[in-house]
C-alpha cells in the first residue's frame, strides 16, 4: 500500500514550482510513497473576479482534504521580505479545524523556498513556514550535512530546508546542488512518512 506526501507550494515566477518538482522527484524515489502536487491561488488586497476552481495549467489548487489525507507535507513559498508569501499564509490560516482535530499531528514535514538574493531572507522564510507546522504538531525534517551538496553549494540550500537563488525572474531552474538538496529533502520526508505509516503519534 502506498502513502502520499503532499507537496504544497505557491510560485509566482516558476522558481518555487521548479524546486517543488525536484522535491516531488525525491518523494517518488521512495518505495511505497507518491507525491501529491498542489498549489494555492494568489490573493489580492481587494476582492476581484472569482478564480476558477482549477488553474489553467499546473497542479490543482489544494484543499483542506489534501492536508488530512497526506502522510507527510513539503511546503514551499517564495521569500517575501524574509517570510512566506501571502497566498500560502492565507491557506494555512484556514486550517484551524485541522489544528483542533490533530489531522497533521505526528506527520513529518519539510520546507523549501526561492528568493532573488543570496542573503535576502531565505532562512527566515523557511523558519516562518516551519512555525505553523510546529503548531500543528508536525515532525520537522531538515537536511543533514551528510548530504554533501550542503558543503559545495554556492547558491541555495541549507540545513533548514531546500532553497534556490534566482537573481532574475527568468532564472527558474535550480543549480545542480540546489536540485540535489531538494531531492534529498523530498526523499527524507517520504522515507520517514513510510516508516511512520500505521503509527499513531498524536
Amino acid at each position: 500500500m502506498s502513502i502520499e506526501v503532499l507537496v504544497l507550494y505557491y510560485s509566482r515566477h516558476g522558481s518555487v514550482a521548479a524546486l517543488a518538482a525536484q522535491v516531488a522527484r525525491g518523494v517518488n524515489a521512495v518505495a511505497g510513497a507518491a507525491a501529491r502536487l498542489r498549489t494555492v491561488p494568489p490573493v489580492a488586497a481587494q476582492a476581484g473576479e472569482r478564480l476558477p476552481a482549477v488553474p489553467a495549467s499546473g497542479p490543482p489548487y489544494a484543499t483542506l482534504r489534501d492536508l488530512e489525507e497526506c502522510a507527510g507535507l513539503l511546503l514551499g513559498s517564495p521569500t517575501r521580505f524574509g517570510g512566506m508569501a501571502a497566498p500560502l499564509r492565507h491557506f494555512l490560516e484556514g486550517t484551524s479545524t485541522q489544528w483542533l482535530n490533530g489531522s497533521l499531528s505526528g506527520k513529518p514535514a519539510g520546507v523549501f523556498t526561492s528568493g532573488s538574493s543570496l542573503h535576502g531572507g531565505q532562512e527566515s522564510t523557511l523558519l516562518s513556514m516551519a512555525l505553523p507546522l510546529l503548531h500543528h504538531g508536525m515532525l520537522l525534517v531538515g537536511v543533514p550535512f551528510t548530504e554533501g551538496a550542503l558543503s559545495t553549494t554556492r547558491s541555495g540550500g541549507g540545513p533548514y530546508g531546500a532553497s534556490h537563488v534566482a537573481p532574475e525572474p527568468a532564472l527558474t531552474a535550480p543549480s545542480a546542488e540546489e536540485a540535489r538538496i531538494a531531492l534529498h529533502l523530498g526523499r527524507r520526508v517520504a522515507g520517514i512518512a513510510v516508516r511512520l505509516a500505521g503509527m499513531d503519534l498524536r
